[in-house]
């Protein structure tokens, strides 16, 4: 064929291209899309939630979720005190009869998982990709518990031979951790970023522990070691401590203005330079009021507490 046939051909299809694509966008398989009961298993976890780790007294994150797109589509909004910022999209694929979830934060994390109703809850599974390309394989589990809804994830680095957990969590419909007003009050915000903290040192999350502290914080151990905060971030990246427990008990939380103290039991376990840790200590914590919100300015923590018979 000659060029300029070729050409032609390519001309006409260009043209023909805006008047297909409406057809292509709106030729649904149904004559009323998303009315399958299918497409109703996960709205268990439609709502404006606070959520907690399963064993902590107070909402560590802001989840909303949506029916969007004529019931079509689940749309999640998250948010912490952290400066985490999360949406994941949520659809049944009625072609391959399977759920479909996409997960995206301001972190720049991707995570694609699918699966379905199982044992009342959802059931979903696959994988995200660290910076290095390895792969982190994700379990998840959504469940309805009365009028909350608790969802467990585990995860595994070696392809699935073995499997660790990630969190256990908890949704408490809003309107019920919150004041009149809908709006948290100060001690619970403190005792939130307080929880928030305790998870990210758990998880060795640097990010999440440089967005928390500030930038002069010191924390003063129970030996009289001073340490900064570049150090902690230091432990955290080259992840010297896995942590099994990082858990505080116990605890109070006093406003002064706009300063607040934090004081807790704090329980540690795991391996440490390759050698086992487990002991509690208490300790106080200050946290101070910013324009960017509330900030880890200052903590001390007393020496190892006497092991319980």
């Amino acid at each position: 064929m000659r060029t300029i046939e070729r050409l032609g051909l390519v001309a006409v299809a260009l043209v023909m291209l805006p008047a297909m694509a409406p057809v292509r966008a709106f030729a649904l398989p149904d004559a009323k899309p998303c009315t399958r009961p299918e497409y109703r298993q996960f709205d268990f976890w439609v709502g404006d939630w606070n959520v907690t780790e399963k064993d902590a007294a107070t909402s560590t994150a802001h989840v909303r979720v949506d029916r969007i797109l004529g019931g079509c589509v689940l749309r999640e909004h998250y948010e912490d005190d952290t400066g985490a910022v999360g949406e994941s999209f949520s659809t049944y694929d009625v072609g391959r009869r399977v759920w479909h979830q996409t997960w995206v934060t301001n972190r720049g994390r991707l995570l694609t998982i699918e699966g379905g109703e199982q044992e009342g809850g959802m059931r979903l599974a696959g994988s995200y990709y660290l910076e290095n390309g390895d792969e982190v394989r994700v379990r998840g589990i959504w469940s309805p518990m009365g009028s909350n809804v608790r969802e467990t994830a585990v995860t595994s680095s070696d392809a699935g031979k073995t499997w660790k957990p990630w969190f256990d969590l908890v949704f408490r419909p809003r309107k019920e951790a919150t004041g009149s007003d809908g709006q948290e009050d100060d001690a619970t915000a403190v005792a939130r970023l307080d929880d928030a903290y305790q998870a990210a040192v758990k998880q060795n999350d640097a990010e999440q522990i440089d967005h928390i502290l500030s930038d002069d914080f010191v924390l003063v151990t129970g030996s009289g070691k001073i340490v900064n905060k570049q150090a902690i971030l230091e432990e955290a990246r080259s992840r010297t401590t896995i942590y099994e427990h990082q858990e505080d008990s116990e605890r109070t939380v006093r406003l002064l203005g706009d300063t607040a103290l934090v004081t807790a039991r704090l329980r540690v376990k795991g391996v440490r330079n390759g050698a086992p840790i487990d002991y509690s200590v208490w300790f106080t914590d200050v946290y101070r009021r910013t324009a960017n919100g509330w900030r880890y300015v200052f903590g001390q923590a007393s020496l190892p507490l006497p092991k319980q018979p």
